[in-house]
């Protein structure tokens, strides 16, 4: 059974047996098609009979391999590799399937490519997954057929492999380099005023063009005959807290990330900046029922025990308990730190239920509050209106992005700094602070 499910008839083939049906119900009729539809019938039998004994000339025809990341990374492009390798002494024409795993929802994927005789190919294709947790992948299916294209012949190669999709750490990676180098600057992010920046003093040094006239030093310039300036250096050690909401309102799905994804990836990324520039980065996650918490290290190896954690986070359905976050930021973070709030505001009414707890903490902590602007809305605003309803769907937009504004201005007059980002640019604005 198992020979019969891997041989398939192509419709070239069908095509020729229905000419070759027409030559035969002419032939009834005249004698030169009658003859010739016999020659023809013999003729397509051996070329039918050779294709088969080629396709079946090699017991394993084709070998092949798929080369994957260790794991792939969420909300990024991940290029996955398929090695395939001809035994055949002859050139082949295939269509090559990957069954990829169904959280993609991909049911069109396949490749075509010709083989010359043992000959060896890579080809690269890239998948985006938009949700953690483990994706597998099925069977390699290659489809051979020779140039006289009549039959096919299935290779069903075996290739599961179940691979873990973790936060974002090409995104991480990314913005490591530039952190290393001190040139974020260099990919869009701007240099602004930082939030709770503290200075500690490094080195005196030598004056040169450029630097503030304000930290000149005139009791070591008086000394040395020259202009001295007094140096200084970011504060080390501050502790920087990323806190994630995971109510409902982080459900809101944007180019088909969660909001909670894009909170997720851009965490991982300022905690990996955070270690790197010798502060100690921890987490807490909230929800209507429990608090989670990683807490503050530097050590370098800190980033897996943050990753590990985020890698199973999900949201729920139900409002996020700021009682529970308040208690869970007594419980677990001791000195004043700097907390990074990611959620979603989508009304003002929903923001007010909320201020109470959010002044607290900001009386305890640097409180910033990151939450998100519907791109969407912002669309609508920007296209022109051609009828009534056009203009009936704006003015409800402007109420909803009015409405965020003044989310963003209550929350300032008490003392809170705010993000107010599109989900795309969450990163570079955390980065910002």
């Amino acid at each position: 059974m198992t020979f019969f499910r891997n041989l398939y008839i192509s419709n070239q083939f069908y095509l020729i047996v229905s000419g070759l049906c027409g030559a035969l119900i002419l032939g009834n009729f005249f004698t030169l098609f009658s003859a010739l539809s016999e020659v023809l019938i013999i003729v397509v039998g051996l070329l039918l009979l050779i294709d088969f004994l080629l396709l079946y000339s090699r017991n394993s025809g084709i070998s092949a391999i798929r080369i994957t990341p260790q794991r792939l990374s969420n909300g990024d492009e991940n290029i996955i590799q398929l090695n395939i390798r001809s035994s055949y002494r002859i050139e082949i024409n295939t269509k090559i399937i990957d069954e990829i795993p169904i959280q993609f929802q991909i049911r069109n994927f396949e490749i075509k490519a010709a083989f010359l005789p043992k000959q060896e190919l890579n080809f690269k294709y890239k998948l985006r997954p938009i949700h953690r947790g483990t994706y597998n992948f099925g069977n390699i299916l290659v489809y051979v057929s020779t140039r006289l294209g009549f039959l096919q012949r299935r290779f069903k190669l075996d290739a599961n492999q179940t691979i873990p999709v973790y936060p974002s750490y090409i995104q991480m990676r990314k913005f490591e380099m530039y952190a290393i180098s001190n040139r974020l600057s260099d990919v869009g992010v701007k240099k602004i005023r930082r939030l709770g920046h503290t200075m500690e003093f490094d080195q005196i040094k030598e004056y040169v063009r450029g630097d503030d006239i304000r930290s000149i030093n005139w009791k070591a310039t008086a000394r040395s005959s020259q202009l001295m300036v007094n140096q200084y250096q970011d504060e080390k050690s501050q502790q920087i807290i990323n806190v994630i909401d995971l109510g409902r309102v982080m459900k809101m799905p944007f180019d088909g990330l969660q909001l909670l994804e894009y909170a997720i990836n851009t965490s991982l990324v300022i905690s990996n900046i955070s270690i790197i520039k010798d502060d100690k980065a921890g987490l807490l996650t909230f929800s209507n029922k429990e608090v989670r918490a990683v807490r503050a290290e530097r050590k370098k190896t800190h980033i897996r025990a943050i990753q590990h954690a985020l890698y199973n986070v999900e949201t729920n359905f139900m409002e996020s308990d700021y009682d529970q976050l308040l208690i869970g930021l007594k419980n677990h973070v001791k000195q004043r730190s700097l907390i990074l709030l990611y959620t979603n505001f989508e009304t003002l009414s929903s923001m007010q239920r909320q201020l109470p707890y959010l002044k607290r903490i900001a009386h305890d902590h640097l409180l910033v509050t990151i939450f998100f602007e519907n791109t969407e809305i912002s669309e609508l605003l920007k296209r022109e209106s051609k009828n009534v309803g056009d203009v009936y769907l704006k003015t409800v937009a402007e109420k909803f992005n009015f409405e965020k504004r003044q989310i963003v201005k209550s929350l300032n007059r008490e003392g809170i700094h705010t993000i107010l980002t599109p989900p795309k640019e969450l990163s570079i604005n955390a980065i910002n602070i």
